[in-house]
C-alpha cells in the first residue's frame, strides 16, 4: 500500500510543502521565495522571513494538497523540518505542522534539513529516475548555510567527516558576490560572470588545512577584498569576472579534491552532490574529473530548499516508526552527524 507524506520546510526563506509517494515520487511540490524581497539586503534578514513565512504557509500547504490531488484523509502523514535553520523560520513550519497533524489526527515525523538534502536523491521526477544506490556513500552538502562531508552507511546511518570552521561556501558566495556588486543570491551570480573571466587572473590562497576533511573560506574571503582594494579608482575592464572566475576556482578545487580523496579513502560506491551550491556547473564537472565512482547531482529545483526532500526523508524515518511527541521543539543547530574518530 502507498504510503503518502506531507512535507513542510521552512528552515530559512523557501516556504515549501509539497506531497510524496513512497518516498520517490513527487505529487507536488510548491516554494514560495523570499529572493526578491532580501535581495535588497544582500542575505537574508532572518525577522522578516519568519513573517513572510507566517503568510505563505497555509496557502503553499493548500496549493500542494491541490496539485497532488489529495485531501488530509489521503495522507499518511506530516513531515517537518525541525532543525537546522534559523530559529523564527523554523517554528513557523514545526508550529504549523503540529497544528495539522494535531487536527487532522496525522503522525508527526521530524526531519534533519541536511537529512532531506540527502534524500533528495532518492525522488523521483519527469527527467530524474529513481537511482539504485548502493551503499556507503559519500554526500557532500553545500549551502548557503551548511558545507559538510557524510559519509552515509545505511538508511540513517551517517558519519560527519569533516565541514567548514567559519563561512559555508554558499555563505562566501554570497559575501563576495555583494564585494563585486553582483547581486544576491551569489552563487548563481558569480557563476555566470566567471564563464567571462579568467580563473587564473588572481592569486588566491586554498586553505588545505593539513590532511582534515574540513573547509575554511574565510580567509579566501579576506584575501578577496584585499585584492580588491588595490583599486581606488575606476576599477579595470573584466575585473569583476576575473575576480570571479579566481574565487571560483579556488572553492571549487578544495571542495572537489577533498571530496574525491573521501570518496577513496572510505571506498564508497558513488557520490551525491546536494545542496543549493551543489547546481554549480564547474563544481560538477570538477568532482566528476576528480571521482572514479558515479557522481549524481540534482534538477536545480532539488537541490536548493524544498520539501519534497522532506517528505522523502520523512517517509523513510516513519516507515522505521519515527514519532515525534507534542513537545518538539525547534533546534536550529541541529547536526546530522558526529564527527568521525
Amino acid at each position: 500500500m502507498s504510503v503518502r507524506i506531507l512535507g513542510i520546510e521552512t528552515s530559512c526563506d523557501e516556504t515549501a510543502a509539497a506531497v510524496v509517494e513512497d518516498g520517490q515520487a513527487i505529487l507536488s511540490n510548491v516554494i514560495a521565495s523570499q529572493v526578491t524581497l532580501h535581495a535588497q539586503y544582500g542575505g537574508v534578514f532572518p525577522e522578516m522571513a519568519s513573517r513572510e513565512h507566517v503568510k505563505a504557509i497555509t496557502p503553499v500547504v493548500q496549493q500542494a494538497l491541490r496539485e497532488a490531488h489529495v485531501g488530509w484523509c489521503d495522507l499518511d502523514a506530516i513531515a517537518v523540518t525541525y532543525g537546522p535553520g534559523l530559529p523564527g523560520s523554523l517554528l513557523v513550519g514545526l508550529n504549523f505542522a503540529k497544528g495539522a497533524a494535531f487536527g487532522q489526527g496525522l503522525p508527526l515525523v521530524p526531519v534533519n534539513h541536511l537529512e532531506g538534502h540527502l534524500y533528495a536523491h532518492w525522488l523521483r521526477t519527469d527527467t530524474l529516475q529513481a537511482k539504485i544506490l548502493d551503499f556507503p556513500l559519500l554526500a557532500l552538502i553545500v549551502s548557503g548555510g551548511h558545507t559538510e562531508l557524510i559519509l552515509m552507511r545505511d538508511h540513517g546511518q551517517y558519519e560527519y567527516l569533516g565541514g567548514t570552521l567559519d563561512d559555508a561556501a554558499g555563505e562566501a558566495f554570497d559575501k563576495v558576490a555583494r564585494m563585486l556588486e553582483l547581486g544576491y543570491p551569489g552563487g548563481p551570480a558569480i557563476e555566470a560572470a566567471a564563464r567571462r573571466g579568467n580563473p587564473r587572473a588572481f592569486e588566491l590562497p586554498r586553505a588545505w588545512l593539513s590532511d582534515s576533511y574540513d573547509f575554511s573560506f574565510s580567509g579566501l574571503k579576506t584575501a578577496v577584498l584585499r585584492a580588491l582594494k588595490k583599486y581606488n579608482g575606476p576599477r579595470p575592464a573584466h575585473l569583476v569576472e576575473d575576480m570571479a572566475a579566481s574565487f571560483q576556482a579556488a572553492v571549487v578545487e578544495v571542495l572537489a579534491e577533498k571530496t574525491a580523496r573521501a570518496a577513496r579513502e572510505f571506498g564508497v560506491n558513488s557520490v551525491l552532490l546536494s545542496g543549493g551550491v551543489s547546481a554549480n556547473t564547474v563544481l560538477r564537472q570538477a568532482v566528476r574529473t576528480r571521482v572514479t565512482e558515479p557522481v549524481y547531482a540534482l534538477p536545480l529545483v532539488l537541490c536548493t530548499d524544498n520539501a519534497a526532500m522532506i517528505a522523502a526523508a520523512g517517509t523513510y524515518r516513519f516507515q522505521e516508526g519515527v514519532r515525534a511527541d507534542w513537545d518538539l521543539d525547534i533546534a536550529p543547530g541541529l547536526p546530522l552527524a558526529k564527527r568521525s574518530a
